[in-house]
């Protein structure tokens, strides 16, 4: 399973720090949370925290994943692109033509995913599956950091697992985003879920990040 660190809730003072500190601990995914405090109540940061992070996911070879919680997403495409962001999620609730959205994301050469909040039912996702490489599956209402799992979410996880192999679609990854630990990602992965997102799991103040990432790791029954 591979694990997306989400630096929402690192500490910005010594984001670089903690971002290496992940990155040298076998990370190769990084989560960007954008949010526009008016699709989700918080403002997060948008594309020069991307691009100030870009040479040091170059330098591990890791993914900058672009989560993007705002309304009109399709404005900011080229900015998050050019910023060196490889994937683009948007959320069904917030894109009014989903499909030209998502073409969009092709055309600038990035991998687009597509995001349901808690309460959105699944079969709004049926007409776009084929054209996404991910689908993130928000485990809480998305906003802010730290928040408990949604006990559905894992239900929604296995259930859109069956969905994507019926339509043979296995390729398509599932992001498992909120409240994502070491009582949880066991339990999403054996759902189905490929990808998680873990925010306060990792970037934790009472120990260090290489624990963290240690810690998940063996929630999972891998080596630390």
């Amino acid at each position: 399973m591979i694990l997306a660190p989400s630096i929402l809730t690192a500490d910005f003072l010594r984001l670089g720090d903690q971002v290496e500190a992940a990155l040298a601990a076998g990370v190769r995914w990084l989560h960007l949370d954008v949010m526009d405090g008016r699709f989700v109540p918080n403002i997060s940061f948008g594309p020069l925290v991307a691009r100030a992070l870009r040479p040091l996911a170059t330098r591990y070879d890791a993914i900058l994943d672009a989560h993007l919680m705002i309304v009109d997403p399709e404005r900011y495409l080229e900015e998050f692109v050019a910023a060196g962001c490889e994937r683009i999620t948007v959320h069904v609730e917030a894109c009014t033509h989903l499909h030209r959205t998502v073409q969009s994301i092709h055309a600038l050469g990035a991998r687009p995913g597509v995001a349901l909040n808690p309460a959105t039912p699944l079969g709004a996702l049926e007409e776009i599956l084929p054209e996404v490489d991910l689908v993130l599956v928000m485990t809480v209402n998305p906003g802010f950091g730290g928040q408990s799992f949604i006990a559905g979410g894992l239900d929604k996880v296995a259930r859109l697992r069956q969905m994507l192999r019926a339509r043979r679609l296995d390729a398509v990854d599932i992001q498992v985003d909120g409240g994502v630990n070491s009582e949880t990602i066991g339990p999403l992965r054996d759902a189905g879920a490929t990808v998680a997102v873990a925010g306060s799991a990792i970037f934790a103040p009472d120990r260090g990040v290489a624990g963290a990432i240690g810690a998940l790791r063996a929630a999972l029954g891998e080596r630390r």
